[in-house]
């Protein structure tokens, strides 16, 4: 059985695709970095190093649709793209989780 299909990507500008891949590349490597998620430094370490050249990335992607008038983002779009390539479930690994259940 084949996975289901998912809903197609929104139209975006190639800056907005690129600021949306960079966007997302960060969350994964700040989720790797988490200390409320994970157990080793080693990893953490490396996806800070990984970050660094990211976030360089991130803002290059930001400064190209500025000087290109792009000066507004299309927050409904953007969020649709986010959805559509599980930024929901990507960016939950950035927050703290919720304290253990001590009702038992």
């Amino acid at each position: 059985m084949l996975p289901p299909e998912l809903p197609p990507l929104p139209a975006l500008t190639r800056a907005e695709g690129e600021l949306i891949d960079r966007y997302l590349e960060a969350v994964d490597l700040l989720g790797r970095i988490n200390p409320a998620g994970n157990t080793g430094t080693y990893g953490g370490l490396r996806a800070a190093q990984a970050l660094v050249r990211t976030a360089v990335a991130l803002r290059d992607a930001l400064a190209l649709m500025h000087r290109r008038g792009e000066t507004e983002l299309h927050n409904a779009t953007l969020a649709r793209a986010l959805r559509v390539l599980d930024g929901e479930r990507r960016t939950a690994r950035v927050s703290v989780p919720p304290p253990p259940d001590r009702t038992h």
